[in-house]
């Protein structure tokens, strides 16, 4: 059952979810990181370029002298090709460079770092000042370095891949990790499974399986189940035993009393009761039989007790103990040559059936008539068939026999409950086969084909 969703899978999407998180806060910090040093890197190098235009100013015949290094701009090239702008002022005075450059306001700083948009670029601006006397004057000289920021964003987009290649990476091996850890987890619980499954259909001894402490609750709460249920079993199988000695016992001694009192009564309408009364007990003996062979049925067939047997041994058994009754009738129940099948059955629950589809065959076989039982072996299959010489099936669709309390519409005159085939279909579905019912082609009488898989 997996609703609303397997634990293992629902544990396993939360670890690899929470990992998906984290590989993708793991790619924002490495990302702002990155962004932060590269900023940094890029100002440094503009604060060193304004300081050493400042340092190379001077005062000369009472006028401010701007003596622009080489190496003032050779270390903003030398890191990318984006495109250097400048300008010098004196108070509000421009002194040199381009006029329309935006000036970062720096009165309250003495180094002013701003983002602005030139010439449609986006560029990073460094204003640095400078107090010089002139001519007893106290002047300042602010430096402006602005330079684009294309080499900045190509920088940021490679670190960009690669923390999504660290990211992808973290995530890939933390959900193989996650996986593992889950499957870690429920080991124990596959192997109590395993241990569970792997019993044998009578076997309910409590389970001594080392768990883990979270699982004690659950080992402890299936061995009281199995206890439970090893208890009601055991009713069940007395209580079947029980009803079929309580039922047929006393039935058999009313049929044999009426017999007795038939054989006494010389009046016909008392005689034709007491047949009414001994055909009723037959009935109900033989309903009351087949339902607690049902009941027996229903019970093992949950919990199949195979054996390795010679099947042919199982039905020659089964078809003996009918003999007698075949006999009453005149009927021969011919076996056909048995040779060794052996078959992983149920044997108790295969001669059941067995019995049950030939008894219904000599219920509806005239006397003087011959049944047969046969084996046919196949690649897949193993066949027992079982053929009569009575009325067959009147039924368009004979499968309908193979239901509780559902008689052909020649029975109205025969004894019975409607079970037979029905118990006999259980078993061999049970065994993962099943029954197929049809009318011989060559001749009248009835054919039932009961196959069990190799």
């Amino acid at each position: 059952m997996t609703s609303p969703a397997s634990l293992r899978r629902r544990l396993a999407t939360q670890l690899i979810g929470s990992a998906a998180i984290l590989a993708a806060v793991l790619i924002l910090l490495f990302l702002s990181f990155s962004r932060q040093i590269a900023q940094n890197s890029q100002d440094n190098i503009l604060l060193a370029s304004a300081t050493s235009i400042l340092e190379n100013i001077s005062v000369r015949n009472d006028e401010i002298v701007v003596d622009i290094p080489y190496s003032a701009f050779s270390m903003l090239g030398s890191v990318s090709n984006d495109r250097v702008f400048y300008r010098i002022d004196n108070d509000d005075e421009l002194l040199t460079g381009y006029s329309d450059l935006p000036r970062p306001d720096i009165q309250a700083a003495t180094n002013a770092f701003a983002t602005r948009s030139y010439l449609d670029a986006d560029i990073r601006t460094v204003s640095a000042l400078k107090v010089i006397a002139v001519n007893q004057r106290i002047e300042t000289v602010i430096v402006t370095i602005a330079q684009t920021q294309e080499g900045l964003t190509d920088q940021l987009n490679a670190l960009f891949k690669q923390a999504l290649g660290i990211g992808v990476g973290f995530f890939i091996i933390s959900s193989i990790l996650a996986i593992i850890a889950v499957n870690r987890v429920f080991r124990p619980l596959q192997d109590l499974a395993t241990s569970v499954s792997g019993r044998g259909p009578n076997d309910l001894e409590p389970f001594n399986t080392a768990v883990p402490d979270e699982m004690v609750p659950l080992v402890h709460a299936l061995n009281s189940f199995t206890g439970r249920l090893d208890r009601s079993l055991s009713r069940s199988e007395d209580f079947i035993t029980e009803a079929a000695h309580r039922v047929r016992t006393p039935l058999a001694t009313v049929r044999t009393q009426a017999e007795v009192f038939l054989r006494r009564v010389r009046q016909d309408n008392n005689r034709t009761t007491l047949k009414d009364m001994i055909r009723a007990i037959d009935e109900s003996s033989r309903a009351a039989g087949q339902l607690i062979d049902q009941a027996m049925v229903n019970l093992r067939t949950d919990v199949l007790d195979r054996k390795e047997v010679n099947l042919g041994e199982c039905i020659v058994d089964a078809v003996q103990r009918l003999q007698p009754i075949a006999s009453l009738r005149d009927i021969d129940l011919k076996l056909a040559p048995m040779d060794v099948h052996f078959a992983h059955i149920d044997p108790i629950l295969i001669q059941n059936a067995i019995t049950n589809i030939v008894d219904n065959a000599i219920k509806y076989s005239p006397p003087e008539t011959e049944i047969s039982v046969q084996i046919i072996s196949e690649s897949d299959k193993i066949i027992i068939r079982i053929l009569d010489q009575g009325p067959g099936f009147c039924q368009d669709d004979p499968r309908t026999l193979l239901g509780r309390f559902v008689r052909g519409q020649s029975s109205t005159d025969k004894i019975g409950s409607g079970l037979g085939l029905t118990i006999a279909n259980d078993v061999f579905i049970a065994h993962g086969g099943g029954l197929r019912l049809y009318n011989r082609q060559e001749g009248t009488g009835a054919c039932v084909e009961a196959f069990l898989p190799r």
